[in-house]
């Protein structure tokens, strides 16, 4: 994107409020309004700090009286949308490949999954067939601290950048100390999906205007199936390295409960907001963002996917090939999550915990002034 592009797209979400900040019919919707209303400008700062806000559900393009064909033309979750893909690849760390993600994020996220996972097949075939199941599980193809060696680096790269953008944005446009009733607040809004649930609390509007929770729930599941696995790979590394038991693990363990159980909700998610974003209304988003989102729903759901696969099908079938296929999806993940629509999530995260101190400091202020 050039800065001239940032720029209009900058002054567009600023027009757009600016029309939101006389009418207030939204007022109620979500935290995006009662953000706006609280200022009477809207600088490059407030502009990525409220479409981080925003959470797309679409009630106020719904709801809007000005929304096209009106010759205001306003169409909020639009506007949003674009200047939130600015704001993830502005603040990437480094920030050229948050541009090259976000211009090819479908065919970059597949392509890297099948190059990391052909490049593992062919080492795999040195020592065994693709379609073998050798003996000792997974462990006799890739050891343990192989795998550790190769994906410590990668995930804590993406840690790293993740960590360096979301500071950047924090830093851009400071809300002032926050209070532990601020970040409880936010944890709730976070965990609850609480914006997901319309302007109304009766959902997400469809391409055929109707009402619909669907979306929120299928977050539902990718975020909590996401959780569950991370959950399951961190007890599985203490089981490691503190018990002095190494995997494979059965199914009634622990580790691989938490695994299967993340890795049906996560399949579940991924497949069904894969939908939502080829069905929505085509006002409702934007379309050059399309690319991106895809990519990390498919890349998310191929990472859940072959892990399901390899758990329940593995010591009957072409392990090596399994394990290759999910080796790669899951190191094309880790890797492209700064850049991702996974970033989306810190940073909404972060612009909550920014609405939540707000309100608190503006209150205070009132307070006091009185």
């Amino acid at each position: 994107m050039s800065p001239l592009d940032a720029l209009v797209e900058e002054a567009e979400v600023a027009r757009v409020l600016g029309i939101c900040n006389a009418c207030r019919y939204c007022e109620g919707f979500c935290a995006v309004f009662p953000a706006t209303f609280r200022r009477l400008e809207f600088g490059p700062r407030d502009v990525h700090y409220l479409a981080n806000l925003c959470h797309q559900c679409g009630a106020c393009l719904h709801a809007c009286q000005y929304a096209p064909p009106h010759e205001f033309a306003l169409n909020v979750p639009q506007a949003m949308a674009r200047v939130r893909v600015k704001t993830w690849s502005g603040y990437a760390w480094p920030q050229a490949l948050g541009g090259l993600y976000h211009r090819n994020g479908l065919v970059l996220s597949l392509a890297l999954a099948v190059t990391i996972a052909a490049f593992l097949a062919l080492v795999m075939t040195s020592t065994s067939s693709l379609w073998a199941v050798p003996d000792g599980g997974f462990y006799a193809l890739v050891s343990h601290e192989l795998m550790v060696g190769l994906f410590a680096p990668v995930f804590g790269w993406a840690v790293a950048a993740l960590t360096i953008g979301v500071t950047r944005f924090w830093r851009s446009n400071p809300a002032g100390p926050s209070s532990v009733a601020a970040m409880r607040e936010t944890a709730g809004d976070v965990l609850s999906l609480k914006y997901l649930g319309g302007g109304h609390g009766d959902g997400c509007n469809n391409s055929d205007d109707a009402f619909s929770l669907a979306r929120r729930r299928f977050h539902h599941a990718t975020f909590y199936g996401f959780m569950l696995c991370f959950a399951a790979t961190s007890v599985a590394t203490l089981y490691h390295y503190v018990g002095g038991m190494p995997a494979p693990y059965g199914f009634t363990s622990l580790p691989k409960i938490l695994g299967l159980s993340g890795g049906v909700l996560l399949v579940v998610g991924t497949v069904g907001l894969f939908w939502l974003n080829l069905t929505r209304h085509p006002l409702q988003g934007a379309p050059e963002r399309m690319s991106m989102d895809l990519g990390f729903i498919a890349l998310l759901g191929l990472t859940a996917a072959t892990g399901l696969a390899l758990a329940i099908l593995g010591r009957q079938t072409a392990l090596p090939l399994l394990l290759a296929l999910h080796l790669g999806a899951v190191m094309a993940l880790f890797a492209t999550m700064p850049y991702s629509k996974f970033a989306h999530g810190i940073y909404r995260g972060a612009a909550l915990l920014r609405w939540a101190v707000e309100k608190r400091r503006r209150s205070d202020l009132k307070l006091t002034s009185e």
